[in-house]
C-alpha cells in the first residue's frame, strides 16, 4: 500500500474516533468534557491525556478536523507523526495546565493542530532542506491566518493551548532535526559506508 494511502487511512481513522467520542459525549449530555485540563490542580493533570480527544460540540470538532486532517496527513507523509504528536501533546497540555485561568476546563485538539502546523512550518529551517522550507512557505500562505490564535483573546477559546501547541511544534522540529544527533547540539556527522578506500 502506498504511503499516501496509509496516511490517508490513518487520518480517516483518527477523524472517525474523534467523531465517535463526540457523539458519545453529546449522548451523555457533555459529561466527558469534565475530563479536560483543570489548571494547577493535581486532579486536573490527567486532562492533558484526554483534552485533545474532547470537544464542546460538533462545530468545535469540525473546526479542528478541517485543518487537522490536512496537517496530520502531511505529517504522516513526513514520517515523524508519533514523535511530533507526543511532544506537542505534552507541551501544549502542560502549558495549559500552568497558565489557563483558574477554574476553567480546557478541551479540544486545537493545541495539537497548532503544533503540527508549527512543526511543518519550521522543520525545513532546522533541517536546512530547501524543499521543506518551500513547503512551509506554502503552508504559511494557506494556514498562516490561524496563527493569530496564539495571541490572548476572549470568547472562551484557549489561546494558551494554541500558543504552547505551537511552542511544542517548534521544539519538536528542533529535537527531531535531521542535522542533530540525539542529545547533541552538533550537526549530525555523515556516516561512512563500506571499508577504507
Amino acid at each position: 500500500m502506498p504511503k499516501w494511502e496509509r496516511s490517508g487511512i490513518t487520518m480517516g481513522v483518527i477523524a472517525v474516533v474523534l467523531l465517535v467520542v463526540e457523539a458519545i459525549d453529546m449522548a451523555t449530555g457533555g459529561d466527558l468534557d469534565e475530563y479536560g485540563i483543570v489548571p494547577r490542580r493535581l486532579s486536573g493533570l490527567d486532562g492533558i491525556i484526554w483534552a485533545p480527544l474532547l470537544h464542546s460540540d460538533f462545530a468545535h470538532l469540525i473546526g479542528n478536523l478541517i485543518p487537522g486532517v490536512v496537517l496530520g496527513f502531511l505529517l504522516l507523509m513526513s514520517g515523524r507523526f508519533l514523535w511530533v504528536t507526543a511532544i506537542v501533546w505534552v507541551i501544549s497540555g502542560l502549558g495549559v495546565w500552568l497558565t489557563a485561568p483558574t477554574g476553567s476546563v480546557t478541551i479540544g485538539a486545537s493545541g495539537i493542530v497548532f503544533g503540527w502546523l508549527a512543526y511543518l512550518l519550521v522543520r525545513g529551517l532546522f533541517n536546512r532542506d530547501v524543499w521543506q522550507v518551500l513547503g512551509g512557505v506554502v503552508l504559511l500562505a494557506v494556514y498562516g491566518g490561524i496563527l493569530w490564535g496564539v495571541l490572548p483573546h476572549g470568547g472562551g477559546v484557549s489561546w494558551q493551548g494554541h500558543l504552547f501547541g505551537a511552542v511544542g511544534g517548534v521544539l519538536a522540529a528542533w529535537m527531531l532535526s535531521d542535522r542533530r544527533d540525539p542529545g547533541s547540539s552538533e550537526p549530525r556527522r555523515p556516516e561512512l559506508k563500506g571499508g577504507p578506500r
